[in-house]
């Protein structure tokens, strides 16, 4: 950034903690300013220092995303303090494992509340404010579970869905508007994020993200890359790859294998009690930062997104190679 451009303003929902810190980090890296918007304060003040030590700003927004005038709030907020945003990040999330049988209505309102409409929610305040200056990107956090739902994740999984078929609507209306608003989906896997160690469960064993897992910069670095490329939809890792591919062309499959698997990898060998405190309704004190429990299991890169991030730069080295190659066979025929 020269110093002539102003900072961009961001806001990024689930900053307190997991990805949606590592995400805020990644922007606060590049100098710029992040509203940061989460219910728990204590997280939410570990970002703005952390930002502010890059050299960006931050403004701490304790806000319930399940809430419309919350979050209302929170991006007039940002704008007073910030000046027009240019870059809206859902992250914020909840879920709850736990066999269906076993899930109460509660559990599912709730879950849906936040994962789903807490989405709906930013994005129709991040639009009030970018339709009419007809710029603006709002990048959607999802997961390979928005197209493949898994055994004991129900209440997630199908807020996932529902926040793909949100999108599929939104991607069609601002074509037809001619805007120049910009929307994307970035595709999650199995992240190292606390959220196993606060998550509501019913399960007799400690939950765990399904192997292999990623550290949350690689999927902070994939939002950041894909807020300013036009990319609809990106996907992050080869896990999410194959889960995506592989359910379009064999889902029977998937079922069958899920089942057998599905309960298995969710869950490490560490009994765990069924009344620890969770985060469903209220935040956990304390600053949770953006890493989880799987440091050690954890991997710091992923080639295939790099792959995907530099496809353009690689098909036209691929076909300088076969100009090449074919100029050579040419030449040596002559």
């Amino acid at each position: 950034m020269s110093s002539t451009e102003r900072p961009e303003v961001v806001v990024v929902t689930g900053a307190a903690a997991g990805l949606g810190r590592a995400v805020a980090q990644a922007f606060g890296k590049r100098g710029a300013h992040v509203g940061l918007v989460a219910r728990g304060r204590d997280g939410l003040e570990g970002a703005k220092r952390e930002i502010e030590s890059y050299g960006g700003k931050g403004l701490v927004l304790p806000t319930d995303v399940a809430v419309p005038d919350q979050v209302e709030a929170a991006a007039a907020a940002t704008e007073e303090a910030f000046g027009p945003i240019d870059v809206w990040v859902n992250v914020a999330m909840a879920s709850v494992f736990s066999p269906i049988k076993e899930m109460t209505p509660d559990d599912y309102k709730r879950v849906t509340e936040v994962t789903y409409l807490g989405y709906v929610y930013g994005t129709l305040s991040a639009l009030r404010r970018m339709l009419p200056r007809d710029r603006g990107t709002i990048v959607q956090v999802g997961s390979a579970l928005a197209y493949r739902g898994i055994p004991l994740q129900s209440a997630y999984c199908a807020a996932k869905h529902a926040i793909q078929g949100f999108m599929d609507s939104l991607y069609c209306e601002l074509i037809h508007d001619g805007s120049n608003v910009y929307v994307t989906m970035v595709q999650m896997p199995a992240l190292n994020t606390p959220q196993f160690d606060w998550v509501k469960s019913r399960l007799p064993r400690h939950p765990q993200p399904v192997p292999p897992i990623f550290q949350p910069e690689v999927g902070a670095e994939a939002v950041y890359w894909a807020a300013h490329h036009r990319r609809r939809e990106l996907y992050v890792g080869w896990p999410t790859v194959k889960a995506i591919v592989g359910n379009k062309i064999a889902p029977g499959f998937a079922d069958w294998y899920l089942a057998r698997t599905g309960y298995e990898a969710q869950q490490t060998d560490e009994r765990v009690d069924p009344n620890r405190p969770n985060n469903l309704y209220e935040p956990l004190p304390g600053d949770w930062g953006a890493h989880g429990s799987f440091d050690d299991r954890s991997k710091p890169t992923s080639i295939q997104l790099w792959l995907d991030m530099h496809r353009g730069t690689i098909a036209a080295a691929g076909a300088a190679l076969a100009a090449g190659a074919l100029g050579f066979l040419v030449r040596q025929r002559m």
